[in-house]
């Protein structure tokens, strides 16, 4: 596969290299988050490999052109479109959500979505348990959806040592759930095993 020659190419072709070269012979699905010739290296080293982009920061992109009071309307209508049940459906949803009243008012929502459409399109391949799995790049994304409910929630601290014991201690329950695979592995892996049969190893 060619991919331009770029130093963020080429940073990350000797990154995936390396990787080959420590062991690891396949890789299934990368997310990924937007990094500039990420996609295309994990391609070259790897050609099987499903690469898609990260749902929660194409999201989070997003939210970077609406106003703070609307990110939370803007957030459920962008659920349409990456819940929608194929490809297809999402694409319409997308048009909708562009031709809607949160797309005239920030159109540029819409034109970031359509320029990640093609790494958007492998998620709706994947059965809803196969999507909750690979929604987002990794654990740390939901370890720090975790940290910035503790605090949403809490609201105020009265010094920073309530702060750091409230974190301290969603870490320290966090932490505990990591012994344990997520709850939707055992219906996502048997997907998984259909999907790429002897590639897959059951884990």
């Amino acid at each position: 596969m060619w991919i331009e020659q770029t130093e963020g190419a080429k940073f990350w072709l000797r990154v995936m290299n390396e990787l080959k070269g420590r062991g690891v012979s396949d890789i299934l699905i990368a997310v990924v988050d937007g990094l500039k010739g990420f996609p295309e290296a994990i391609n070259a080293v790897f050609p099987q490999t499903v690469v898609q982009t990260c749902i929660v920061h194409l999201i989070r992109h997003s939210m970077d052109f609406a106003a703070w009071k609307d990110h939370k309307s803007v957030a459920q209508a962008l659920k349409t479109v990456y819940r929608a049940v194929d490809a297809n459906a999402g694409q319409a949803a997308l048009d909708d959500f562009a031709e809607g009243p949160w797309g005239a008012k920030y159109p540029a929502i819409a034109q970031s979505w359509r320029r990640n459409w093609n790494l958007v399109i492998p998620f709706f391949a994947f059965p809803e348990a196969v999507r909750r799995i690979i929604y987002t790049t990794n654990a740390i994304e939901a370890l720090n959806s975790k940290l910035r409910r503790a605090v949403r929630t809490r609201g105020h601290f009265p010094t920073d040592d309530a702060a750091t014991k409230l974190l301290y201690l969603c870490l320290n329950r966090a932490a505990a759930e990591w012994k344990r695979p997520p709850r939707e592995w055992s219906e996502a892996k048997t997907q998984f095993a259909i999907m790429f049969n002897e590639r897959f190893v059951n884990a």
